[in-house]
């Protein structure tokens, strides 16, 4: 489990094509304090990149490899990396830490499109196009998070919704390179996800379909 929270901005060293090419080895650069802190990471420590769960395969002081399914690359944005894409970074949550965005499973529902950001005040709002199936999770004052930031819903228009983002947040996420045309990954709030599965029992026992 995740917060949404980024601690650190890495960079993609280097794509390795794997099983035939279908899969890729990710080596990803970061601090060494990223890796060091709260605790040292080891081989198969869970780590949030751009919202998505992977397992670290190797490590170095300042870099650590993850393997990328066919199914992943094609369900995210992972399959769009190059050598040089950033990458928000977050290590797992543990007991006790503080929960400071919102909990994040790191399992990501879709990809959503970039459509506009513009200036509002002191931040920058940014509206994005959901995949049609994932719109309905989505509602104004909930939580949700893009490439792996925790983030507040502040409007809804059928399939678009649209964030805030402040300027501390753009610089230490990719919220800072993000342009229009753009996709990202998105996860909806997992309350959402459970309100809606006993909503749908809850129909098919009005209809005598469930036993």
């Amino acid at each position: 489990m995740f917060t949404g929270i980024v601690t650190d901005l890495g960079t993609v060293r280097e794509i390795q094509p794997l099983g035939d090419g279908n899969d890729m080895r990710i080596v990803i650069g970061t601090s060494p304090a990223f890796l060091a802190d709260p605790a040292p990471a080891v081989i198969g420590a869970s780590i949030a990149c751009s919202g998505c769960c992977l397992t670290a395969v190797q490590l170095g002081g300042d870099w650590f490899a993850i393997d990328a399914s066919a199914e992943s690359l094609s369900k995210t944005t992972l399959g769009r990396l190059a050598p040089g894409s950033r990458i928000n970074l977050e290590r797992s949550l543990r007991m006790g830490d503080e929960l400071g965005g919102h909990l994040v499973s790191g399992h990501v529902d879709g990809v959503a499109e970039v459509l506009s950001a513009v200036p509002e005040n002191g931040s920058v709002r940014w509206r994005f196009r959901l995949p049609e199936h994932l719109a309905p999770f989505v509602a104004a004052k909930g939580s949700v998070a893009i490439d792996g930031v925790s983030l507040t819903v502040n409007e809804v228009d059928g399939a678009v919704f649209g964030v805030n983002v402040i300027p501390h947040t753009a610089a230490v996420t990719t919220f800072g390179t993000l342009q229009p045309g753009g996709h990202v990954n998105i996860e909806i709030d997992t309350l959402a996800r459970y309100v809606a599965r006993l909503v749908s029992f809850q129909g098919l026992s009005a209809r005598g379909e469930v036993a």
